[in-house]
């Protein structure tokens, strides 16, 4: 019986896993179909959250049930606790990369993004799917060191996010206010899409070590 227990806690482990990857993936799609105005792509990021989506519900449920069949206590319940935590993070992560591919179905067949910022939304994307990719790797070897060090990749998108906001303000270039719409929402959703991955990586520090 406790083998089996053993197993389910497991086994949300490995859904967390599959997880980080799906939203990884997506958001890589998504500044793909973003950039090159390609419909198809963001498409597929749009009907594939429902996967996403999925994942977190079936996880929710196993650890709830695990709640009030086993009343777990200490490090268990702590899993437990997180990993409910931990897939709400990772579902909004990818709600935000379907926010992204909206906004390029949205503009399709033009690009939302004008081509002197493409460079910089390419590089909050990259560092997005590096964020979300170390954060599946953080989970499986329960990286406490990893997991502190994610804030500073983080930075890294926040100051982009900034320089973006800045380039919108430019007197000189005067950016149509559709353009300056979509660009700060864009901007808004790749910079809270690695808040959430920092948050899962917290998430993560507190399930091994019980410090906040």
């Amino acid at each position: 019986m406790r083998d089996l227990y053993h197993e389910e806690l497991d086994s949300i482990g490995a859904t967390l896993i599959e997880m980080t990857g799906l939203v990884a993936s997506a958001l890589d799609q998504a500044t793909d179909a973003l950039l090159n105005a390609d419909l198809q792509t963001a498409e597929k990021v749009i009907s594939g959250d429902e996967q996403v989506d999925a994942l977190r519900e079936s996880l929710d449920g196993r650890a709830l049930d695990l709640l009030a069949r086993q009343q777990p206590v200490a490090g268990d319940l702590r899993t437990i606790v997180t990993s409910l935590r931990m897939s709400a993070d990772l579902e909004r992560m990818g709600d935000l990369a379907r926010h992204i591919a909206k906004v390029a179905r949205l503009r399709y067949p033009e690009s939302a993004v004008p081509a002197e910022l493409h460079e910089s939304i390419r590089e909050m994307g990259r560092l997005g799917v590096e964020l979300a990719t170390k954060t599946g790797q953080i989970i499986e070897g329960l990286d406490v060191e990893a997991a502190r060090n994610l804030d500073e990749e983080d930075d890294a998108v926040d100051q982009l996010h900034r320089q973006l906001f800045s380039a919108l303000l430019q007197e000189d270039i005067g950016y149509p206010v559709e353009t300056a719409i979509d660009v700060t929402l864009i901007g808004r959703y790749y910079e809270r899409y690695a808040d959430h991955a920092v948050s899962v990586a917290r998430r993560l520090v507190f399930l091994v070590t019980g410090e906040n």
